[in-house]
């Protein structure tokens, strides 16, 4: 597979250096869907844009998302007539955005895409989150057709976590990845 058809979707804020997608991204040449405002996110605005990344791969894509970027995935899933041009997505901490304090910082994001995802799926968790809590991950994952891989207290699964590259997600990616040789839109 083409690594400029892994795509990094970063959760609010983006992913700042010492993070594991922005690792990810330097060491194999994985492509960042960039966003015109990481501090104040748009579902429709960010939905577009993964939208015309799409478009423009020259294969099937796997998407690596973390965070805001899980409910992006859905969202984009629950819209899009182009899903066909995913092979499969890593989910790494869904964040609440239906919770009344989240949803206070991301307004246009509840209420959650909960239809099942048309394409392969792992879905990472903390038992720790302070954004979502197991339950509510394993809700998620219910939802869009995965099973929680539940990594203990390992708080946002975010560069505090100290994940380093985390060889054990990458490794899932690796699977989801698989052979798109013979794979055609």
């Amino acid at each position: 597979m083409n690594p400029c058809n892994v795509l990094i979707l970063p959760g609010w804020q983006g992913s700042g250096p010492a993070h594991w997608q922005s690792r990810w991204e330097r060491t194999h040449c994985y492509t960042r869907v960039e966003q015109h405002d990481w501090m104040r996110p748009l579902r429709g605005d960010w939905i577009a844009r993964l939208e015309d990344v799409l478009l423009s791969c020259d294969a099937p894509a796997v998407l690596v998302a973390h965070s805001l970027g899980c409910q992006h995935v859905a969202a984009w899933a629950a819209h899009s007539r182009n899903t066909h041009r995913v092979k499969g997505a890593l989910l790494v901490a869904p964040p609440d955005v239906e919770r009344v304090d989240v949803r206070a910082l991301l307004p246009s994001w509840s209420p959650v895409a909960r239809g099942r995802l048309p394409f392969q799926t792992r879905l990472f968790a903390s038992s720790n989150d302070p954004f979502c809590s197991l339950e509510r991950a394993r809700e998620f994952a219910a939802a869009w057709g995965t099973k929680v891989i539940d990594v203990g207290p390992r708080g946002h699964l975010n560069a505090d976590s100290g994940l380093g590259d985390w060889p054990d997600a990458h490794e899932q990616l690796l699977q989801l990845m698989g052979d798109t040789s013979a794979d055609a839109f």
